[in-house]
C-alpha cells in the first residue's frame, strides 16, 4: 500500500527557500474590470494569478525543480527521463538544464511544435511517440536500459510541493478569498496548493476543473479511489491525465471540496475571453479555471471572493487559432 506523504507549513517554507531566486513570483490581475465584469457570476469579486508567466511557462517549473533538486549524485550522472505533452517536458528540460543534467524527454509527436522545439532549445534529447501512452511506455523503457531517474509529471511529495508553494504564494497576494478554483490533470497542482491554502486559511472552499473528456479526478472522487479511463478526449491536452494515482488523489481528496467538469466549447469560450479582455493567449488547460467560474461553479460563486488560476500558455499561435476556429 502507498504511504501518503502529508503537507505541512514547515516543508512549504523549506520548499520556498530552495526555490528562492529560481523561479517568478507571479503576478495577479483583478478581473473586476470593465472588459470582464459582465461575464462573471454577479456580485463576485475574482483574481486571476498569472502563472503562465513562471518559467518554462507553467506552474510546473516550481515542482520539477524540486524534484531534480533532489536527486542523488548517481542519478544526477545518469539524467532524467519523462513522459510529456509539453508542459512537463518544458519544466523537465528547463530544470534539468539549469542543473546541467541530461534529460531525455518522450513526447507525443502530434503536441504542439512550439513545446517540442523549446525542449530541444534547453538541450533535452526529445524521442517521439506515437501518443502519451507510447511516450510512458518510452519513458520506462529508457529509464531501465540508461538507469535515468523518472521525474513524473504529477505524482510525487516534491511535485505537490512545488504546487504548494504557489498555493502558499496566492495567499500571500490575496488573503481574503472565499473560494479557490484549480485546474485539474493529473492532480499535481490541486493535490499542492489545495493543502498549502487550506493550511493558510481554513475557511476556504476549493474546487477543480476537469474536462468532460479526461475526467480521472472526478470519478475518482465519486468511487473514493483513484480511478482510470480507457479515453482521453478533450482539446485540454495538458489536462489529459488518463489516471489518477494515491498521492496526488488523496491530498486532493483531503483539502478541496468538489471536482466539476466543462465541455471542450466552455473553455473555447474562455479561452477567447482572456484573449480579448487580458490580451494573453492561453492554451485550453490554462483557461479552464476561468471556464469552471463562469460555467458550473457560477452560481455558487456570486458574491464572493474568488481566486482562480491561469496555469500556462505552451501554445503556438496557429495551434490557439486552430482551436478556436
Amino acid at each position: 500500500m502507498t504511504q501518503i506523504p502529508t503537507i505541512d507549513l514547515p516543508q512549504i517554507k523549506a520548499a520556498q527557500k530552495t526555490l528562492a531566486g529560481q523561479i517568478i513570483k507571479t503576478p495577479i490581475v483583478d478581473l473586476n474590470q470593465p472588459q470582464m465584469v459582465d461575464a462573471l457570476p454577479d456580485g463576485c469579486r475574482a483574481t486571476l494569478k498569472l502563472e503562465l508567466f513562471q518559467m518554462a511557462g507553467s506552474f510546473k517549473a516550481r515542482g520539477v525543480y524540486l524534484s531534480v533538486q533532489n536527486l542523488t549524485d548517481e542519478q544526477r550522472k545518469s539524467g532524467v527521463v519523462a513522459a510529456s505533452g509539453g508542459n512537463h517536458a518544458l519544466a523537465v528540460s528547463w530544470a534539468a538544464n539549469a542543473a546541467g543534467i541530461s534529460a531525455k524527454i518522450a513526447i507525443p509527436r502530434h503536441a504542439d511544435a512550439i513545446r517540442i522545439d523549446g525542449c530541444r532549445a534547453l538541450g533535452a534529447d526529445v524521442i517521439l511517440c506515437d501518443d502519451i501512452a507510447h511516450a510512458f511506455q518510452s519513458m520506462q523503457d529508457i529509464a531501465i536500459a540508461e538507469n535515468r531517474a523518472i521525474l513524473h509529471p504529477f505524482e510525487g511529495l516534491s511535485m505537490s510541493l512545488g504546487s504548494a508553494t504557489l498555493g502558499a504564494e496566492f495567499h500571500a497576494q490575496v488573503d481574503d478569498l472565499d473560494f479557490a478554483i484549480f485546474p485539474v490533470g493529473g492532480g499535481g497542482l490541486i493535490s499542492g496548493a489545495s493543502a498549502a491554502l487550506k493550511l493558510l486559511n481554513p475557511a476556504i472552499e476549493i474546487y477543480g476543473i476537469e474536462p468532460f473528456g479526461a475526467d480521472t479526478m472526478y470519478r475518482s472522487f465519486a468511487s473514493g479511489k483513484p480511478e482510470q479511463i480507457s479515453t482521453v478526449d478533450t482539446i485540454a491536452d495538458s489536462l489529459g491525465s488518463p489516471t489518477a494515482l494515491p498521492i496526488s488523489f488523496d491530498l486532493t481528496q483531503q483539502n478541496v471540496s468538489a471536482i466539476h467538469r466543462v465541455h471542450d466549447d466552455e473553455m473555447r469560450r474562455a479561452m477567447a475571453l482572456m484573449n480579448q479582455s487580458l490580451n494573453l493567449m492561453p492554451e485550453p488547460a490554462c483557461a479552464a479555471a476561468l471556464a469552471g467560474l463562469i460555467g458550473p461553479l457560477r452560481d455558487i460563486c456570486a458574491g464572493k471572493r474568488v481566486g482562480i488560476l491561469a496555469c500556462g500558455a505552451n501554445i503556438s499561435l496557429e495551434k490557439f487559432q486552430t482551436i478556436l476556429g
